[in-house]
């Protein structure tokens, strides 16, 4: 049984998958395996995933599931205590693995940890605003904002997924924003402060391009962990808090462009989930203060 377990979802990404696949290959530490879930490509991704064959092993949806559905077909298929991520359009330096191994093997409490990255845009190299800088430790509060965590370049622990659950698959986009808050609301993230993969965006095939809106999503992530009812009276504070200015931003966004029912909904949405948690005795005479 190999220690690590690399997962790299793809659609319709025939040449940056190679690249991706390859900076795996190309890796110091070698006690992995490599599983690529195809979701149901329909350019060259199949071919050249099968001129790898001798080295990965090749999951394919017969059509287009979503990134939450093939990651988590990874993971089924998976059979090492360590799991990893590596989006098709990312890549990887050549000791990432050695080195995050030897940290979580070292930091047998670590449960998740990640890197820095470089970030690349349109071919160019962008330093991040100080509002995504990683930290490491708790980080639910900040979390709630925006995503502080970056698939490719987490380590896991298997059992981790035991307990927090699979991504969810009913999120179109999102969905790695949902996996960590549930993770974060309970361990602290771990942070290696080196830089050891590079991240690109920019394109019109991501989510965060092709998908409007994303905060409605981010929204109905925070209503599924506030209804889980495992949260400390400090975290359903802060996310109430942030929920509020979301829906604010989003209910009013609504009714700008004339959906009136859409965003009186949104509006209205975290002073009746104040009324829920007050009914469930989740939390006594609270209300939601405004945001700093």
């Amino acid at each position: 049984m190999p220690l690590v377990s690399v997962i790299i979802p793809t659609f319709n990404r025939a040449r940056l998958v190679k690249r991706a696949i390859s900076s795996v290959l190309y890796q110091d530490f070698k006690d992995y395996e490599i599983i690529v879930v195809d979701d149901g490509s329909q350019d060259e991704t199949p071919s050249v995933l099968d001129r790898f064959s001798r080295y990965i092993k090749i999951i394919r949806h017969k059509k287009n599931m979503g990134v939450s559905s093939s990651r988590n077909s990874g993971i089924r298929a998976s059979s090492s205590p360590f799991l990893t991520f590596l989006d098709s359009d990312d890549y990887w330096f050549s000791k990432k693995l050695k080195i995050q191994t030897e940290y979580m093997m070292q930091h047998p409490d670590c449960k998740i940890c990640q890197s820095e990255e470089i970030w690349i845009r349109g071919g160019r190299r962008v330093n991040p605003k100080n509002i995504h800088k990683k930290e490491g430790g708790y980080i639910f509060e900040r979390s709630l904002r925006l995503c502080l965590i970056s698939p490719s370049a987490v380590i896991i622990r298997r059992e981790l997924f035991d307990e927090v659950g699979l991504f969810d698959e009913e999120l179109p986009a999102c969905e790695d924003y949902d996996m960590w808050l549930r993770i974060s609301s309970k361990y602290p993230i771990h942070l290696i402060k080196r830089y050891l993969l590079v991240k690109e965006g920019g394109r019109q095939d991501q989510l965060s391009y092709s998908i409007e809106c994303l905060d409605r999503f981010r929204i109905r992530s925070m209503v599924k962990l506030l209804k889980e009812g495992d949260l400390d009276k400090r975290q359903i504070t802060a996310l109430l808090r942030e929920l509020k200015r979301k829906c604010d931003i989003y209910g009013t966004g609504c009714i700008k462009r004339g959906k009136i029912e859409e965003g009186n909904f949104y509006l209205s949405l975290p002073q009746v989930l104040e009324w829920h948690l007050i009914g469930s005795g989740l939390i006594q005479d609270y209300h939601i203060q405004p945001t700093p």
